[in-house]
């Protein structure tokens, strides 16, 4: 009898294989002992991750919120010269120590800046956005009860109201990059004008206040305005999708050249970015100006700083992050070396303020940027943490350094000439931080003329 054999066409519908294939589980093993393989395993998710954004939708929201919260966390922190001239007319503190208070709230962003990218993973955004408002609006209400005491405006201003400025910083930071990829810069660039927009605005509410109801009441009162305004937009932050739990700290990162000289270059560029802020009042005291001119120049000079956040954020999917960081610490070290040591009138000094403030302000909104196109979205969070560490001395000591050079120089009595050494200081330093850039710029990529 004859048999027949049929045969199954090369078409045939294969079984599902379950769980990861050999190969998969092969690479996954490889990710967990190479860190090369891991971060390409982490580049793979980011570009998943970035091809799913809407690039706007409920985004726009999240912008707007970001950007009020941003108003006030960067807002008063750089309008703190304004309070740092009352209380050296009013209550007799030293310069340099008031800087120190000044310095002490921003570097809390750096002081905690790994352990809050863990928080934000395990709590959410929005509860992160709700807690730091609220212990900066508390700082600065009880700030008001503590005028009279250094002490107190360390463990107030300095450490309460820093405890909430980190926690916004690293809300704003790393949200936006769930919802924006072509247009992430400027995202970004919005988000930060809100500080700069904020500083202009603060620098003359601060002044009425100090003319009309003393220190201790401006404190308060700035206090309920950022609880006021600052609480219901914190509400309005929430990721599109759960910010991936990462390790505390990726050690090798550090083995990266880009990362390792990024890190170096915010860790040295964060040194001169508050001494104009902190010392512009004073300087134009020095100039003969009343008060409210010095208040005047820190409100242009954060205007300034809103613009250079915007257009450099603008310019980050124009031209390339990385070129445009380059640019931004360039023009603030050329203004500080060229432009303020030659301003002895109000005309010179108000090109300075419009220079250094925008390219001070495009620091700030260029970084996170850089970080999330360069080392990916999914790791955003924990890239962001580590380099934000970095800028530890330079918030905190960056300002009080130019302060102590300043009173060895002859002090605020010193006439204009006594603020010389301590301006080339903060030259020296962003100049140092340019050269830093234009290093990772080319390890990046060393075509001069592409966009990166």
């Amino acid at each position: 009898m004859a048999t027949t054999t049929q045969t199954l066409p090369s078409t045939a519908i294969e079984l599902p294989t379950l769980g990861p294939s050999t190969e998969e589980r092969q690479r996954n093993v490889h990710a967990q002992t190479d860190p090369v393989a891991e971060a390409d395993e982490v580049m793979q998710q980011s570009l998943l991750a970035d091809s799913q954004v809407p690039d706007g939708g409920y985004g726009w929201v999240l912008i707007f919120a970001c950007a009020v919260v941003t108003w006030w966390f960067v807002g008063v922190s750089y309008t703190w010269g304004v309070m740092q001239a009352a209380l050296v007319d009013g209550m007799g503190y030293s310069s340099s120590t008031l800087a120190f208070v000044g310095s002490l709230c921003p570097a809390c962003i750096s002081l905690l800046a790994v352990p809050n990218a863990t928080l934000i993973s395990k709590i959410g955004a929005r509860i992160t956005a709700l807690t730091g408002i609220f212990l900066l609006g508390l700082g600065s209400i009880l700030s008001g009860f503590a005028t009279h005491s250094v002490v107190g405006l360390f463990m107030t201003w300095g450490f309460v109201g820093g405890l909430g400025t980190s926690l916004c910083f690293m809300v704003v930071s790393v949200t936006p990059a769930q919802y924006f990829k072509a247009k992430r810069g400027i995202a970004n660039g919005i988000v930060y004008a809100g500080g700069g927009l904020g500083g202009t605005v603060i620098s003359f509410i601060l002044n009425a206040l100090l003319e009309n109801v003393g220190i201790a009441w401006s404190f308060r009162i700035l206090g309920i305005m950022i609880l006021a305004t600052g609480l219901p937009a914190a509400y309005l932050i929430q990721e599109r999708a759960p910010i991936r739990p990462a390790k505390m700290v990726e050690w090798s990162l550090f083995r990266d050249i880009r990362f390792t000289t990024l890190w170096l270059t915010g860790a040295i560029g964060t040194f001169p970015l508050f001494v104009p802020a902190f010392f512009l009042p004073l300087y134009t005291n020095s100039l003969g100006l009343p008060s409210s001119a010095g208040a005047g120049l820190v409100a242009a000079f954060n205007f300034s700083s809103a613009i250079g956040r915007l257009s450099c954020g603008f310019a980050c999917d124009k031209f390339g992050a990385m070129n445009t960081l380059f640019i931004s610490l360039l023009l603030s070290a050329l203004s500080l070396f060229v432009l303020w040591p030659v301003s002895n009138s109000i005309g010179p000094l108000v090109a300075f303020v419009v220079i250094n403030g925008s390219a001070n302000g495009g620091f700030f909104s260029t970084m996170p940027t850089v970080v999330g196109n360069v080392f990916g979205s999914a790791r955003v969070s924990v890239a962001v943490g580590m380099i934000v560490s970095g800028w530890l001395g330079g918030y905190l000591m960056g300002a009080p350094i130019a302060g102590y050079i300043l009173n060895a120089s002859g002090g605020e009595s010193g006439g204009v000439g006594a603020y010389r050494p301590a301006i080339f200081y903060a030259g020296s330093m962003a100049t140092a931080a340019t050269v830093l850039a234009g290093i990772a710029r080319i390890k990046v990529d060393r075509r001069l003329k592409k966009t990166v």
